[in-house]
């Protein structure tokens, strides 16, 4: 939990906007909805209650829009401010128990000295500081609780890893693993893999037996009419009648007026497909009509330019057509990947059994897929593997195998043959970059060990049933 708070205060580009927001938005009657007593208790953090109204402050706060909520509540966005609350009020009692001050001249000489609030002369300018205030909608005294709050965080995880000293070991640790060199050995196993254009009939046939219900495709038959306002009202102008008569059309099609009808009656052309199913994922008129298929049979689309008025008069589920080019390549890649899947499992396995050796690298070479040789340079050489890749290769001790894959996520074996150390140079620059590494890698294993803590410390518990009714009044 703190080092989600704490990660997050640094992805803000200055310290003063932490909890700053721009113009909140207000729950017109929220209050209303929920009544009194525990069943506007939101969460509980041991004694400490989140009520319903503190989580809509902050929401508030955080200046979400209402619409966003509506639309991501079944990807639990609610679940996720709720756990950013919680998050805030532990820091906060973390804050309190540790009986951290900030006196309120100390946070005016802090404020004074922000750079936003300067002038050219690094003085601190009011005009600035008020013109700062009026642009973010906010009252001196916000910004100033805002930002002493700010502080207080500052404060507590200075608390927690200030003073820390790394020991030159750890310093030199740092460098050796950011530009220690690595000897591999390694195989290209695309090269290995069943190519598509080799995949027999049969197997084909075998695939399309066993899985012919996740084949199934539909397929439609539709007309639709592309209406601009030159084909509704002659003229080539946005204006009030053109809108009224889309209108028109929409009312009528959901008063199951047919397409045939509005077309004859609006004197539009039309056009016909038949067993359409797409081809490709390129997004066309015909694929949006398509995508809409378990939606609605007619309707109007907006394409900002034009409208399309459109009727699906038929879907059949079936499997395609083998004679289908499209359908045979997408059985082939189905297979290719089931295939590179299963091949790559079995050497995984292996490896995680410590039971892959010398002999079964071996085996793997052939005439078109020789062992090649690379020295990576450094942990950011990226010219031949994913960074990804370049973290576990660097993790691994010698004579280690591991499978990894290159920016076009074709997959290799590797073998790692050798480590190469450089000396740290005599640079007092160089070493104070390591020092500042190795601090923050100590820091990092601190808060890991305070999140623990803060588990064991605090019992969080959620009342469902208020989050639920929460959730209702959004939806």
């Amino acid at each position: 939990m703190l080092n989600s708070i704490r990660n997050f205060s640094k992805t803000i580009t200055a310290k003063i906007f932490l909890f700053i927001v721009a113009v909140p938005f207000v729950f017109w009657g929220m209050g209303d909805v929920f009544t009194s007593g525990n069943t506007n208790s939101l969460a509980k953090i041991n004694n400490e209650n989140i009520s319903t109204e503190d989580f809509i402050n902050h929401i508030n706060e955080l200046n979400i829009n209402q619409n966003l909520i509506k639309d991501r509540l079944e990807d639990n966005i609610l679940e996720e401010v709720l756990s950013r609350l919680i998050s805030k009020k532990l820091i906060e009692l973390e804050i309190k128990e540790a009986n951290l001050i900030i006196s309120d001249k100390i946070l005016a000489k802090k404020i004074k000295a922000n750079s936003n609030f300067l002038d050219e002369n690094l003085n601190f300018s009011r005009t600035k500081y008020e013109k700062f205030l009026l642009s973010n909608n906010l009252t001196a005294s916000q910004f100033e609780k805002n930002f002493k709050e700010n502080e207080f965080q500052e404060e507590l995880f200075n608390y927690l890893g200030g003073g820390i000293k790394s020991p030159n070991f750890l310093i030199n640790n740092s460098y050796e693993e950011e530009t220690k060199k690595v000897d591999i050995e390694f195989i290209n196993l695309e090269k290995i893999y069943t190519k598509k254009e080799n995949i027999k009939n049969e197997d084909i046939q075998k695939y399309i037996n066993e899985n012919k219900e996740k084949l199934k495709k539909n397929y439609i038959d539709f007309s639709y009419s592309k209406v601009s306002p030159k084909d509704l009202i002659g003229l080539d102008e946005y204006n009030n009648e053109f809108f009224t008569k889309i209108d028109e059309i929409e009312t009528k099609l959901l008063n199951n007026v047919s397409f045939k009808e509005i077309i004859q009656t609006y004197n539009l052309k039309s056009i016909s497909k038949n067993k359409f199913t797409p081809k490709s994922d390129k997004e066309t008129i015909e694929t949006k009509i398509y995508n809409l298929r378990n939606n609605a049979m007619t309707g109007v689309i907006d394409e900002s330019d034009f409208f399309i008025v459109y009727e699906i008069s038929n879907i059949e589920n079936k499997i395609p057509r083998l004679d289908d080019d499209n359908f045979e390549k997408e059985i082939r890649q189905f297979i290719y990947n089931k295939n590179k899947f299963e091949f790559n499992k079995r050497i995984l396995k292996k490896i995680t059994d410590n039971n892959f050796f010398d002999s079964d690298f071996n085996k793997l070479v052939s005439e078109n897929n020789k062992i090649e040789k690379l020295l990576i340079k450094s942990k950011n050489d990226v010219e031949k593997f994913s960074s990804e890749s370049l973290e576990v290769i660097y993790s691994l001790p010698i004579k280690s195998f591991v499978l990894v894959a290159d920016s076009e996520k074709n997959v290799y074996l590797v073998k790692i043959l050798n480590h190469t150390i450089d000396q740290m140079v005599d640079n007092m620059e160089l070493k104070n970059i390591y020092y500042i590494e190795a601090n923050n890698l100590l820091k990092n294993k601190i808060f890991q060990s305070y999140d623990v803590y803060l588990n064991s410390k605090y019992t969080i518990k959620i009342n469902e049933k208020t989050l639920e009714r929460v959730k209702n009044y959004f939806r």
